[in-house]
């Protein structure tokens, strides 16, 4: 009987040494498989950290939760504070990704509680770190630059590569939402090459791809974006399969996909973060959802778009303005404007938001002309270029993303309201910055309000040019209504009069050129508002023109208004 208990010890003893051989190398899923099978009362709290590392790489989440839990209490019992401390402030930091603020919260005071008493030591970086995210919050930024600080010197003089580095992203962090953009830029960039390099343990390499990553799109900086999001995704190709930092990084990998023009691949990518985000990371699962709508509205493929802003929403993204722009193509514009006055009061645009609201901005540049409401898309384009000059001072560059949305909707408004001169030069620069960007689908859309101002400046060859790259770009991203527009413009010739409209046509594109609703019109006119919509289609087209207003313009260009 002691012989076969000997031997039962001697198996559980050998089990968890290949377990700990297994998470000194990373093995995750090793090391979960024979950690996983062991009476938790055979394990020591290293043992039980371990096992919650390794179920957090293979994205068991509540697993992790549990066994983190259990490795807390022993270090308890065992007297050891510091390691105490840790398990305390990394339960609070996953159920502060989870989103269980209570819970979190109590997490965090016994954190301070255990390490606040301790000499100094490596642990205590976190409690900075924490410091320095709740005076960023509240807008203390000179008390959350002096945490991030203090946790760089607590990481350089206890050795620890991994917490230098994640105090540079923190500074950056600081300094970014200071508006502080290219000094932000520049402590980043350190903090990823140090990712790059192999410089960091798995956990902090993944930690700074996804932190960084977010910054890069939130600060409009797309190069950055591509360059990182690259080196992101081979890294994660290198971790186990299941791991929770391939489906985070792999957010950030379908937007630059999308803006980039490779829509089969984002959208292939869009499905797979939202298997690899369900159910522990809803928020960035959301993400996904509305990025795949935003394809799917530009196919044509309104139902299914429809849907992924619905299912987004639901996970807690706000469907704007995707929505508003898929209710403007589903002949919906009333309901869009009214969509977009709403997340407009909502947005701030401070920080992080900047991009976002632009985008809501250049959305209402667009779905206002489509009503006839030249004065609202006039201060939207307004508010536009302020933020690019402001942008430009911020991140001593005028080729970013912003520059360029600015200098479209600046464009699209000067054309609508006829001014010649000072829509061609914005245009240019906005179809120039697309180019230089690499973002082609919103360069192509630009060449289409291009083509309908030479066609107004006489340029009718230069029109014809704008249509055929935007053609070939629409085709080429499947994006369906917008090539058949281009097409039909192409085919129809660039000698098009005023008489090939019908007369029903004619009648309304007056009654828009004085500045009538569909709503209006189609009460006027007896008909329904669906069949204003298709009567303007056919109007844009056989126009060769991209919006309302234009549409307004040639009215009065050919006496027809």
């Amino acid at each position: 009987m002691a012989d076969q208990i000997t031997g039962s010890e001697q198996a559980i003893e050998q089990a968890i040494q290949r377990a700990r051989d297994a998470v000194a190398h990373e093995a995750w899923a090793d090391a979960y498989a024979v950690l996983r099978d062991l009476d938790p009362e055979q394990l020591s709290p290293d043992d039980l950290a371990g096992l919650a590392d390794a179920a957090w790489w293979t994205s068991r989440v509540e697993e992790s939760t549990a066994a983190r839990t259990k490795a807390y209490s022993g270090y308890v019992a065992a007297g050891a504070g510091r390691q105490a401390g840790f398990m305390a402030w990394m339960l609070f930091y996953e159920y502060h990704l989870a989103s269980r603020t209570a819970a979190a919260a109590g997490w965090l005071r016994r954190a301070r509680q255990h390490l606040g008493s301790e000499p100094e030591c490596v642990e205590q970086c976190y409690l900075a770190w924490v410091e320095a995210e709740e005076a960023q919050q509240r807008g203390a930024f000179d008390d959350a630059m002096s945490s991030a600080r203090r946790m760089a010197d607590i990481a350089r003089r206890c050795g620890s590569p991994d917490l230098l580095a994640m105090s540079a992203q923190a500074q950056a962090s600081v300094l970014m939402d200071q508006g502080r953009i290219a000094g932000g830029l520049a402590l980043l960039d350190d903090a990823m090459c140090s990712a790059m390099a192999g410089e960091l343990s798995s956990f902090f390499t993944g930690w700074i791809y996804c932190l960084g990553l977010q910054q890069c799109m939130a600060s409009a900086d797309l190069g950055r974006a591509v360059e990182w999001t690259d080196a992101a995704m081979a890294w994660c190709a290198s971790m186990p399969e299941e791991n929770n930092f391939r489906g985070l990084c792999r957010v950030h990998r379908v937007e630059v996909l999308e803006l980039s023009g490779d829509w089969p691949r984002a959208a292939t990518e869009a499905v797979l973060t939202c298997e690899e985000l369900l159910p522990y990371e809803a928020r960035m699962a959301a993400e996904a959802f509305y990025l795949t709508g935003g394809i799917q509205r530009r196919r044509g493929e309104l139902a299914a778009a429809e849907a992924a802003y619905e299912r987004a929403h639901e996970l807690g993204r706000d469907p704007q303005p995707g929505l508003a722009l898929l209710r403007l193509a589903q002949g919906k514009a009333d309901s869009s404007a009214a969509a977009l006055r709403l997340a407009l009061a909502a947005e701030n645009g401070g920080g992080p938001g900047r991009l976002e609201r632009c985008r809501l901005l250049a959305a209402q540049v667009e779905v206002s002309l489509a009503v006839g409401q030249l004065d609202q898309a006039r201060t939207a384009a307004d508010e536009l270029d302020s933020t690019a000059r402001d942008w430009q001072q911020r991140r001593e560059s005028e080729s970013t993303v912003l520059h360029a949305i600015a200098a479209a909707a600046g464009g699209a408004v000067a054309f609508a309201d006829r001014d010649l001169e000072g829509a061609l030069p914005l245009l240019r620069r906005a179809l120039s910055l697309w180019l230089e960007l690499g973002v082609p689908y919103e360069a192509a859309q630009v060449r289409m309000t291009l083509a309908s101002a030479d066609r107004a400046a006489g340029d009718d060859e230069g029109a014809r040019l704008e249509l055929r790259a935007a053609q070939a770009v629409f085709e080429r991203l499947g994006a369906v209504p917008d090539a058949r527009r281009a097409a039909a413009l192409l085919s129809a010739g660039h000698d098009r009069l005023p008489g090939e409209l019908t007369g029903r046509e004619t009648q309304v594109l007056r009654l828009v050129a004085a500045g009538r609703t569909n709503r209006s019109i189609a009460s006027e006119l007896v008909i329904s508002e669906h069949t204003v919509a298709r009567h303007l289609n056919n109007i844009f087209a056989k126009l060769g023109v991209s919006s309302r207003a234009a549409a307004t313009a040639y009215a009065f260009t050919h006496g027809l208004a």
